[in-house]
Parts: C-alpha cells; sequence; structure tokens
C-alpha cells in the first residue's frame, strides 16, 4: 500500500509536463579548461542528468519538473553541444575525460556525490563514473543504454545488435559529419515546441564532435568493449535503477541479460512497450513517476 500510495502522489506530481526553459538557472562548470553548461532547478539531494546523442539537456525537462520539489536537479549539456565546450580532437571525447565533466558539475554544485541518472552516450557516461569514480555516485538511473559489458558482447556475438550497430560504425568512419544537419537530428523529436528548440541547440553544435563520441568510445567490430567500460571493470557499488524501451532498435534488450551480474546492490528495470531508444520522453510520465519514487524511497 505505501508503494502504490507513492506512486500515486509521484503521478499527480509529474501530471503537468510543462516546459522548463523559464525555470531553470543556466551556470557553467570548468572541467579541465572546457566550459560545461548546465540547466538546474530544484532544492535538495543533487541529481545530475545527462544526455545521449542527439539531445541536449532539455530532453530531461519532464523529470526536472517531477523533482525539483525534492531534489536539486542539474542537466548537463555534454561537450560538443548547445552551450557547452566544443573542443576539437577525437581525442577530446574519450571516456574520462566525459566522466571528468560529470564530476566537474558536481563539484560546481558545492556536492561531495550525486544521484547520477544517463541516457544513451549519456547512460554510458553514467556507468563510467559509476564505476571509476564511485565515491562521486550516490545511486545510478540509467535509460535504454545496457551495461557495457552486456552490450559489448551482444555487439560479439549476436548478428541482429550488429547490424542494428551499422549505423555507429558509420559514424565512425572519416567525414561521417558532413551528412548531418540540424534538422536531420532532430527528426526524433515528437513535439512541434520541442522540436523548434531542438533545432537551435543543434545548430549551435559541433557535429563532428557529436560523432567523436563514437571515433572515441564506440567498440569497432575486433573489440571486446574497449572505451565503453575501463578494462577489467569493477562492479557498480550502489543501487541501479534501469529503463528501457522496448522499441529501441539501436539498442536491443537482450543485451540487458546478466547485467545483476556486473553489480553488488540491488537492480530495478523497468522495461517499457511502445516506448523506443528516448524512453525519457516517449514513456515521460512512466519514467518520471518511477524515478521520483524510487528516489524518495531511497533519499526521500
Amino acid at each position: 500500500m505505501k508503494q502504490l500510495l507513492a506512486l500515486f502522489f509521484s503521478l499527480t506530481a509529474v501530471a503537468a509536463l510543462a516546459d522548463m526553459t523559464d525555470e531553470v538557472e543556466h551556470r557553467y562548470a570548468d572541467s579541465d579548461g572546457v566550459r560545461i553548461h548546465y540547466a538546474a532547478t530544484g532544492k535538495g539531494p543533487l541529481v545530475v542528468m545527462i544526455h545521449g546523442f542527439p539531445d541536449y539537456w532539455y530532453s530531461w525537462r519532464h523529470q526536472m519538473k517531477a523533482l525539483q520539489d525534492r531534489f536539486r536537479v542539474a542537466a548537463i549539456d555534454q561537450r560538443g553541444y548547445n552551450l557547452s565546450g566544443q573542443p576539437q580532437g577525437v581525442g577530446s571525447y574519450a571516456m574520462p575525460l566525459l566522466v571528468g565533466d560529470v564530476a566537474a558539475v558536481i563539484a560546481a554544485e558545492g556536492a561531495e556525490k550525486a544521484i547520477v541518472v544517463g541516457h544513451d552516450w549519456g547512460g554510458a557516461v553514467a556507468w563510467n563514473i559509476a564505476m571509476t569514480r564511485p565515491e562521486l555516485v550516490d545511486l545510478l538511473i540509467i535509460l535504454n543504454l545496457p551495461h557495457p559489458n552486456g552490450l559489448a558482447r551482444e555487439l560479439m556475438n549476436n548478428p541482429a545488435q550488429q547490424a542494428n550497430s551499422q549505423y555507429a560504425r558509420d559514424f565512425q568512419q572519416p567525414g561521417a559529419h558532413k551528412a548531418l544537419t540540424a534538422e536531420g537530428l532532430a527528426r526524433w523529436v515528437a513535439d512541434e515546441d520541442a522540436r523548434s528548440r531542438y533545432l537551435k541547440a543543434f545548430e549551435r553544435s559541433d557535429f563532428e564532435a557529436m560523432l567523436n563520441y563514437y571515433k572515441a568510445n564506440y567498440p569497432r567490430t575486433d573489440a571486446s568493449g574497449e572505451g565503453l567500460a575501463p578494462a577489467s571493470a569493477p562492479k557498480v557499488q550502489m543501487p541501479v535503477l534501469m529503463f528501457h524501451g522496448l522499441e529501441d532498435t539501436a539498442l536491443l534488450p537482450a543485451a540487458l541479460n546478466g547485467t545483476w551480474n556486473w553489480l553488488e546492490r540491488d537492480l530495478t528495470l523497468v522495461t517499457v512497450p511502445g516506448a523506443g531508444h528516448f524512453v525519457q520522453q516517449d514513456a515521460a510520465e512512466l519514467v518520471s513517476a518511477t524515478m521520483r519514487s524510487w528516489l524518495l524511497q531511497r533519499r526521500g
């Protein structure tokens, strides 16, 4: 009954999914000379949200609205995107530097650690900060990015995942960014008002930088996961909440199998039929309410 009541009040809190642009502070953190922009709102335990490709901080507007009354939420523009710095070169997008960007935001907020939330490439960064800098992570929430070990296994052994990852192989080719446009990158955004915002954000972004994430970190066909996870990746030490939209064609759900083998604490896995890769928008109310309920049970 207690859990049902918590979910009811969570759903009530997210019933109005309003535009967050007028409710956030725009702040910057310095990550070893690279300026990292983030949008922040609310007070309480720090929640840091990390978007993926192709996206920016606004992806989290529904979840920010749902959490701001009990948490301090900071949604990052990853380097290369929107208002963050756009350093040149593939090496500038190596995973340790992306982890450092999250650490810089936590420090800029004056916190010792944070609840870390990540989607897609943001999910890869979130897994990695949990594994390599566990002292910075209180709780971990992952959306549509299987544990790197699971994804590496599927890339090595699952023909369907290999075929569906061809886009990533294409992104690793020289000059691939020249085929990208802001309009094309924003095509996935269903909400028309949101799409106009995405177009402006992508026009401010660096397309080559976006693909440098793939060039620097995505396993190649002869790799066994290097880049997506540190060598001999340690088990994740904190509780984990995972969401996975089952209509995701880029990251197939088979990679979720065995996730518990790489965790020391409890795993809550929420699979969402009918939702695709951008589950935080496709199933915004479900994701927001579940996230809020899960967090309040642990840090309420």
